[in-house]
């Protein structure tokens, strides 16, 4: 799971982050921080997708979903059990 999160959050960092040295942990807000638009969201979701061979809906991909690390890791490690 470490290693999911750590994936996740390299990613946000260098796709979405101005400054690549702003800290960012696992539980920061990213949608409610404005890190992370409605446009990046979907630009994750497919990443994550792709990466881990999964699909995830989009009722279950939502703002609240993706606010954080930690959610997001929780998300797709439901859908890679299924």
């Amino acid at each position: 799971m470490e290693d999911l999160k750590t994936t996740i959050l390299n990613y946000v960092v260098d796709e979405y982050l101005d400054d690549p040295d702003e800290e960012l942990t696992f539980d920061s807000p990213l949608i409610s921080a404005g890190i992370v638009d409605s446009f990046s969201m979907v630009s994750l979701k497919r990443f994550l997708e792709n990466k881990y061979s999964i699909s995830l809906p989009d009722d279950r991909a939502t703002p609240e979903a993706f606010d954080t690390v930690n959610k997001i890791a929780a998300l797709v490690t439901e859908f890679m059990n299924k």
